[in-house]
């Protein structure tokens, strides 16, 4: 049988393992794909640590996969070998349950696939994805570009044009690390006119960079009151993961204002009567489904979007993802599979 790569988990906590499997076949409904790149993403601690119930180990993490159709299994229609396809997060869904039948296949009720979680991800040469999990990959987006797209991207794309806001409203964004970073581009390549909010000055050039129209440094003023002298923010992206910040940038909603949630922080305290007397809101936002995915390449590829990376190849996997822990990367980890 010919043989693949692997770097996989054997166990919650366990250490990667670089492993040599059977290259798999694709079932009923599936395809398997020949990976290209996949980025490393801090949700593949989930695998890594064990943070989900019921995760069946040895388990290969990644859901940020760019890579092209291999094989086809049995009842596959629409996609053709040699394809350039993306798989994300979002592993496939039913398609019958009441939340699919209304449109949310992200709350599927049966069959809540998770790609690198339920089962094996991108850290390999090849992987099986349900063919509902694929996106198309336009041929001017490079794989090692697209990868952290299939994340970080359509996180930060999905919730700001699903957040309400009209082309010309303020925007700000908080953090402008692995999340924020393409945040502030997606924001000014929508039409809002966007703050970047961080800590410290040495942050300016960065936001310039990247297109913001305005940096707040939280340490050298008030960003809530910053935000205010602006005419209020219609949408806050937060994408750092610290609770006080999220709380500190309250205050900056305009009326009917949203605080979009993407960041992961270990609590967060509220102000309700601001919520109340300005009619605003606290919001989450899923990442999105493969249709979700393919629209945030088609726009990445369109107005220049990009993610800052830095590459590693699949040999170096567990540098690569203490890299990534670290929070020391500029701006995301790709593992590359040449």
């Amino acid at each position: 049988m010919p043989k693949m790569r692997v770097a996989q988990v054997a166990r919650p906590k366990g250490p990667f393992e670089l492993v040599e499997r059977d290259i798999p076949e694709p079932g009923a409904g599936e395809v398997r794909v020949k990976v290209q790149a996949c980025g490393v993403c801090h949700s593949d601690s989930v695998t890594k640590d064990g943070l989900f119930p019921n995760i069946e180990y040895p388990r290969v993490p990644g859901h940020e996969v760019i890579g092209t159709v291999d094989a086809i299994g049995a009842g596959v229609a629409g996609w053709q070998p040699g394809q350039r396809v993306g798989v994300g997060w979002h592993g496939g869904n039913c398609g019958y349950c009441d939340a699919c039948r209304r449109g949310d296949a992200f709350a599927c009720e049966t069959e809540t696939l998770v790609t690198g979680v339920t089962h094996d991800g991108g850290y390999a040469d090849y992987m099986i994805a349900p063919a509902s999990a694929l996106a198309r990959v336009p041929d001017d987006l490079s794989s090692v570009e697209g990868a952290p797209l299939m994340c970080a991207g359509i996180t930060t794309f999905n919730a700001l044009r699903n957040s309400g806001a009209r082309p010309g409203e303020l925007v700000a964004v908080l953090g402008i690390g692995g999340l924020g970073h393409l945040g502030v581009q997606f924001s000014v390549k929508l039409g809002f006119k966007t703050v970047a909010i961080a800590r410290g000055a040495d942050k300016a050039p960065l936001a310039q960079q990247l297109g913001a129209h305005r940096y707040i440094d939280s340490q050298a003023e008030d960003p809530a009151a910053a935000l205010q002298k602006l005419g209020g923010a219609s949408v806050i992206l937060c994408t750092a993961t610290s609770g006080a910040a999220m709380s500190a940038v309250q205050g900056g909603l305009a009326p009917r204002g949203t605080l979009m949630i993407i960041g992961v922080p270990d609590k967060l305290d509220i102000t309700p009567l601001p919520l109340i007397l300005g009619s605003r809101s606290v919001k989450g936002w899923y990442s999105g489904t493969s249709i979700d995915s393919q629209q945030t390449l088609a726009f990445s590829a369109l107005t220049g979007v990009r993610s800052m990376n830095e590459i590693y190849p699949l040999s170096r996997v567990a540098e690569a993802y203490e890299r990534m822990m670290s929070g020391q990367a500029r701006f995301r980890v790709v593992l590359t599979m040449e």
